[in-house]
């Protein structure tokens, strides 16, 4: 479980594959705070850690969450999001985190303004997946309110810390992330579906 409150950017510094599965090595202010077996988010992705070095440590990939998420795109260098697990006796800044990616979506827009910067993402509403203006979704598993939301595409605003503090400033228009809907959202819609 998570909050989609990122505590730091890491960096990719080696991807090896392993049959059908990509094995990220990953610099970190945090690898020394991290053990083996400990669930970690990556853009929003959770991953178990696998290996460990001092400043470093490894999480695996495998095929399904390869075809769902944007870690197939991820080269050596590139800047991750990273969350640990949530501890239960603390506050939950964000919202109900999985760390299970629904699906991605591709950046239609960005535009600086005074002060913030607007985004706006175009997913394929297929899957039944859905937002709603004030509510919650995880991009690349960052905690954000939806301010504008249509059957397929929704808009959020980002502060400037948000924007210095997370891979977000490395998204452009044509760039994939990583979609969380809410959780709650999903019970409901699917309930509905039922009706």
């Amino acid at each position: 479980m998570f909050t989609g409150i990122i505590e730091t950017l890491a960096e990719i510094t080696a991807i090896r594959e392993e049959g059908t599965n990509l094995h990220f090595t990953v610099k970190s202010e945090l690898s020394n705070e991290l053990k083996i077996d400990q669930s970690v988010a990556h853009n929003g992705v959770c991953l178990t850690v696998v290996a460990l070095t001092e400043d470093s440590f490894t999480v695996t990939a495998i095929q399904e969450t390869l075809e769902k998420t944007n870690l197939g795109h991820l080269r050596v260098g590139s800047k991750v999001n990273l969350e640990r697990c949530m501890e239960m006796n603390g506050r939950l800044d964000g919202h109900i985190v999985q760390g299970h990616v629904d699906q991605t979506a591709v950046c239609v827009k960005r535009a600086e303004l005074d002060g913030s910067w607007e985004y706006r993402f175009k997913y394929d509403s297929k899957n039944g997946n859905v937002t709603v203006e004030k509510g919650s979704v995880c991009v690349n598993g960052i905690s954000l309110t939806v301010v504008g939301s249509e059957n397929d595409e929704f808009s959020v605003f980002i502060i400037p810390y948000t924007f210095e503090h997370t891979n977000l400033h490395q998204v452009n228009v044509g760039d994939t992330v990583n979609l969380e809907f809410d959780i709650i959202g999903k019970y409901v819609a699917r309930l509905m579906g039922r009706a």
